[in-house]
């Protein structure tokens, strides 16, 4: 979904005093009757609200008449928000749709409603559907980015018409949370995406130099709204079993059968409590392969697990940067197999908001117990995460981390706070700061750590520059986030000029220069990175860039370049066919402590989607690597993963998946199969068999497994998941 996400960004809120007042609210229309959500706007609902139709563009310029007209029209009763769309179309042939996967309609043409329910411009709910009547959802922070984990159950329609198409959403208040008072204050904002034009207008009108999106939202009452406690169970069996290749024979590996229940109860209409026992964490479709070879840091993977996916978005901390090697102090994938879980998520007044998290993860004790340490076998470790946050004015705040891990005799704590505050309405400065205090199970005594971030951001129509500081101490640990390097001491900088020509083609044009100057603690010795990038934007989603890279890298205490050329786009070239690519030449490190080295080498990426029926499509993904040591020119290895995906849709609750993916350097390759039904989320069935065939042969006489030029399957497994949420 990251083209969705993108396309969403903003830049902060207004502070008050500067910038434009905010407009006074506007009455909703109270829905008499409900109206039928079937994407037919003919109920009474929609022919006594009054439309808002002001639609201008926020890309690929700003301001700017929207190429096809839009109406959007909002009501509510007691129970719901309603919303309708109305978008006409000049070429309603070249609309632009799928019948897919809730969650997978970013490509599409679509429309979007954002909901700030606590009308304070720190986070807010968002609402997107596509031509066919496919769900998006997901939450936006402070700066409009949005995060698409989080799914919430709703209700939407579309249709397809001569001059364009129809929507209908119907939001249940019991699936937000909201301040329960007699007259309610939201503001709102609505989106449309044109896919072929790469045009994306606003309602109400966003500028990036007036601050953020949230900020410029249209604001609305609405009176008596009706509060229902929420309750939730979601009971869920896992059944799975899995048969492996031992001596030269087919034998059964594993075999399991689990029961899990998780519940939710809204405290209030703002505070929800979640809790689960023997959660069912299990994905149902494995993360997609990576190069795991030459590499720094460990891979990073994105959480998928329902449980952990709301209020995610509130454990983000304030001054993220790309060069910082503190990605983040909260990253639930490190809470590997919980036993118990817990979660309190909300506000408490309009003001504070704090969540929480405490879980009781099995895996460590799994794993003792594998190594022979008798010691810590059998035992769990305890995570304990705290986030507060107090809103100041307007979308400026300061906040807290508390982040615990707990595990037979060590720990690893984290303590610190963040903060936002808004300038100007085109400018930011945002800190993080955290200490640490860590100690294994045989140490005497504890080690302390810090990190430091400070981020300046101004954006304007023409402008987007960002500037900060970034110190990791070498002792800052973090057991329950992602830390990719420490030691390490960083000025990062970027800037980009955007520049808009009369151009069909060319929409937008944006010369730009990221960099940083930085110090290894450890070696004393400096690096630096410098890359001058060009960027085309152009229609059918488009997008080309150049870069020429030039710097340094600290590892070992050595200093190693890593000079290099890049070119990337993508593009939307047919309405049934995307594609994507990247290609690196340049520079490499061998990272290996003992033996580190100079290399070059290339690295490539290839995405292509084919899309030949609204229900069927295909995907094909390329990564490879090598490198050559400079020396000797000797090539030390090369990697390369294909990964094939096809998908058919019979309807929006219904799928087939069979993914296919092969591992050059392990030679390996594993088939996935997958039937899928999801009536709401929450209320799924799952039906999967995985595959994987390696090429080795089992040699009778000398009672091993040695490498061949055919595939021998190795393991087989069967999985099957049933839930059902019950709501009250």
């Amino acid at each position: 979904m990251k083209a969705i996400w993108a396309t969403m960004m903003a830049t902060g809120v207004l502070m008050a005093g500067v910038g434009l007042a905010a407009a006074e609210p506007v009455e909703l229309t109270r829905a008499a009757a409900a109206p039928k959500i079937d994407g037919v706007l003919d109920d009474a609902i929609w022919q006594a609200a009054k439309p808002w139709s002001d639609f201008l563009t926020a890309k690929p310029d700003f301001g700017k008449p929207a190429s096809e007209k839009t109406e959007v029209y909002l009501a509510y009763d007691r129970e719901r928000i309603y919303a309708a769309f109305r978008c006409l179309d000049s070429e309603p042939g070249r609309i632009k749709t799928s019948v897919c996967r809730r969650d997978s309609c970013d490509s599409d043409d679509w429309v979007a409603l954002v909901l700030d329910t606590f009308d304070d411009q720190q986070s807010g709910y968002m609402f997107v559907v596509n031509p066919s009547g496919i769900q998006m959802d997901g939450m936006l922070n402070q700066d409009g980015n949005a995060n698409g984990d989080y799914d919430m159950v709703w209700d939407s329609a579309a249709r397809m018409n001569g001059d364009g198409y129809t929507v209908e959403m119907a939001i249940p208040f019991k699936s937000l949370r909201y301040p329960f008072r007699k007259l309610l204050t939201i503001g709102f904002g609505a989106a449309r995406v044109i896919s072929r034009k790469s045009e994306q207008s606003h309602f109400p009108e966003f500028r990036p130099d007036r601050g953020s999106m949230l900020a410029q939202f249209q604001r609305v009452t609405l009176r008596e709204v009706k509060y229902e406690r929420n309750y939730e169970l979601l009971p869920a069996v896992t059944f799975s079993q899995s048969h492996a290749q031992r001596q030269g024979s087919w034998q059964r590996d594993s075999r399991q059968f689990d029961f899990s229940l998780t519940g939710k109860l809204g405290v209030t209409s703002d505070l929800t409590l979640d809790a689960a026992y023997n959660p069912d964490f299990s994905q149902v479709e494995a993360d997609a392969g990576q190069i795991d070879i030459n590499l720094r840091s460990s891979l990073y993977y994105s959480e998928k697990r329902p449980f952990f996916l709301e209020g995610k978005e509130s454990f983000d901390m304030a001054a993220p940067m790309e060069q910082d090697p503190l990605y983040t102090v909260v990253h639930t994938r490190t809470i590997v197999d919980p036993l118990l879980g817990f979660k309190l998520t909300g506000k408490m007044g309009r003001r504070d908001m704090f969540s929480t998290i405490f879980a009781l993860d099995e895996f460590p004790g799994q794993v003792a117990a594998e190594e022979g340490d008798e010691e810590r076998a059998g035992r769990n470790a305890a995570f304990a995460i705290f986030r507060y946050k107090r809103a100041l004015r307007q979308d400026s705040f300061l906040g807290g981390f508390y982040t615990g891990r707990e595990f037979a005799g060590s720990y690893n704590r984290i303590l610190g706070a963040d903060g936002r505050f808004r300038l100007t309405p085109a400018s930011i400065l945002e800190f993080h700061a955290f200490g640490s205090l860590s100690r294994d199970q045989r140490d005497e005594k504890a080690v302390a750590g810090s990190a430091l971030g400070v981020r300046y951001n101004y954006v304007t129509r023409a402008w987007y520059i960002e500037a900060g500081f970034n110190d990791i101490s070498r002792d800052f640990r973090s057991d329950s986030g992602y830390v990719s390097r420490v030691g390490l001491t960083t000025l990062p900088w970027l800037f980009i000029h955007k520049i808009y020509p009369r151009s069909r083609f060319f929409q937008k044009v944006e010369p730009f220069y990221w960099g940083y100057l930085a110090r290894d603690r450890f070696s004393g010795l400096f690096e630096t990175g410098n890359v001058f990038v060009l960027r085309f934007s152009m229609p059918r989603q488009s997008q080309l860039r150049f870069d020429a890279i030039l710097g340094n890298e600290v590892f070992a205490d050595q200093r190693f370049t890593i000079n290099a050329w890049r070119v990337m786009g993508y593009t939307q070239i047919l309405k049934q066919l995307y594609l994507e690519a990247s290609f690196r030449r340049g520079d490499q490190i061998l990272y290996d402590a003992d033996a580190p080295a100079q290399g070059k080498g290339t690295r490539a990426s290839f995405y292509l989607t084919f899309q030949p029926t609204e229900k069927l499509s295909n995907s094909l993904a390329v990564q490879f690597t090598d490198f050559f040591r400079k020396t000797d020119d000797e090539k030390l290895f090369d990697y390369t993963i294909l990964r094939d995906r096809l998908t058919y849709q019979f309807n929006k609750h219904l799928f087939l998946r069979a993914i296919a993916e092969y591992n050059t350097y392990y030679r390996k390759l594993n088939v996935d199969l997958l039937a899928s039904f999801t009536y709401i989320p929450g209320t799924v069935i799952y039906v999967g068999y995985g595959s994987a065939y390696e090429k080795l042969k089992w040699r009778q006489d000398e009672r091993d497994y040695t490498p061949d030029d055919d595939f021998l399957r190795t393991r087989g497994s069967f999985f099957f998941k049933a839930s059902y949420l019950w709501r009250f």
